[in-house]
């Protein structure tokens, strides 16, 4: 395949359409009528272009987990998405915790060429909660880390939280919280509810992410820092975070495509692909998650994308992981959640999958428009076609998909990394073109 690409007929998030000319992995030309000799031609007619998408919350597992992914394996996941950037969680082993992981996490991405990957660093020692890690050396290392996180674990120490935020006040990092209060967790299996209470399972109640939330946006604008919130699922949340916002507290927030469109009650039959943390809520919580996403008062999607090899799912349900894999599923999700409901416009899928999470991230050279000038980092999406989501989309190592039979609209075609496809007409490309391309281009 040439190195040189023609996208001709694409319409440039859902609007007009354009042919874009993309050369040594930048958009050099965008207009009507475009050619060039040599050019590998890509037919977009029917297509939606969008700028690369970026998961501001990715498990890749490795270190130590390779059984369940890899920064390979998770990075041609997100290839099949329309991703070309994620932000790879800490609970590795060993944790995210110093400069020589997050640094080696670097290298392995670079070295698969899938995505860019950028590290996430933990906030405390081992993700203990006793005590900060090394935030200022791998802000400084290789990895430039901006964004720490316990996620998984939640920082509970208010004192300990208090110190992080001021501590990445120094070079423009983010606190991305877990909220969860583990006194009112433990042991907790769904959502506290109705259905919780028929089924006899222990309920997570809405007031554990709630009230971490509540403290939190207290403390960031107690020290005037910026404060991240991960994966938030409940009403009372996204009230908090409209709340903090009007009150000009520098907060974001992110919710998954399975809490834009889940609900607890597909916990009756016991399948553990819908065992998740935090868990699936009520039709009334999706509702409001999709409205606060809708209005900004929740600013990006981010998948979650968590693996676990076949038997931590394959089990009883109290004995499951929590935790669902995301990456290639997740464009269509929003689609159905918030495009085909009118909730939100292909522009709008564009912010909140795109340009919002790599503004938070402060990651350069993606989310950035789709205009000459600016690096190649883009998706080609068909929203017309759509069918059942089966295990043959999966290109991870691991299949805990929850959509897995269920009927998604549209499919992600080509995705541009760097110039150069990394999924093209719905195929994810062969790992040795893809470093070859990647050689080429850093040469």
């Amino acid at each position: 395949m040439s190195s040189v690409l023609l996208i001709t007929g694409a319409s440039i998030e859902g609007g007009d359409r354009a042919d874009l000319l993309i050369e040594d992995g930048r958009i050099t030309e965008v207009g009507s009528g475009l050619s060039r000799n040599g050019a590998t031609r890509i037919d977009a007619d029917g297509l939606v272009a969008l700028p690369g998408l970026v998961d501001l919350h990715t498990h890749l597992r490795e270190p130590g987990y390779e059984a369940s992914e890899t920064i390979l394996t998770g990075t041609r996941a997100a290839a099949a998405g329309g991703f070309t950037a994620v932000f790879a969680m800490p609970n590795t082993s060993p944790v995210a915790d110093t400069a020589g992981v997050v640094e080696q996490e670097l290298a392995l991405g670079e070295a698969a060429g899938y995505a860019t990957v950028q590290p996430i660093g933990a906030v405390t020692v081992g993700q203990k909660g006793e005590r900060l890690a090394e935030l200022g050396a791998m802000a400084d290392s290789r990895a430039r880390v901006r964004v720490f996180s316990d996620d998984g674990f939640c920082v509970w120490d208010p004192l300990i939280m208090r110190r992080a935020l001021e501590y990445v006040k120094a070079f423009d990092g983010v606190v991305a919280q877990h909220a969860q209060d583990p006194r009112l967790t433990e042991g907790a299996q769904m959502n506290e509810g109705v259905v919780s209470a028929e089924l006899g399972l222990a309920g997570w109640p809405a007031v554990a992410e709630e009230s971490i939330i509540a403290r939190d946006v207290l403390l960031a604008e107690h020290v005037g820092s910026r404060l991240h919130v991960c994966h938030l699922s409940t009403a009372g949340s996204v009230d908090i975070i409209r709340w903090a916002k009007k009150r000009g507290i520098d907060v974001t927030a992110e919710v998954t495509p399975h809490h834009l469109l889940l609900t607890d009650e597909l916990v009756r039959d016991y399948d553990a692909r819908f065992k998740v943390n935090p868990p699936l809520r009520t039709a009334e919580d999706v509702q409001a998650v999709r409205e606060g996403l809708a209005d900004g008062t929740i600013d990006i999607v981010a998948t979650d994308h968590a693996p676990h090899p076949a038997e931590a799912k394959a089990c009883e349900w109290q004995a499951a992981a929590n935790g669902m894999v995301g990456l290639e599923s997740a464009l269509r999700v929003v689609h159905q959640a918030m495009v085909s409901t009118g909730l939100l416009d292909w522009a709008g899928v564009a912010r909140v999958l795109s340009k919002a999470p790599a503004r938070i991230g402060r990651l350069a050279g993606h989310g950035t428009p789709l205009a000459a000038g600016q690096p190649a980092e883009l998706a080609l999406y068909d929203p017309a076609t759509g069918g059942a989501f089966g295990t043959s989309d999966l290109r991870g190592r691991s299949l805990n998909s929850p959509y897995v039979g269920r009927e998604l609209p549209g499919r992600v075609m080509w995705t541009i990394h760097r110039g150069y496809p990394t999924l093209a007409g719905g195929e994810v490309v062969d790992p040795e073109t893809v470093r070859a391309s990647e050689r080429s281009t850093s040469a």
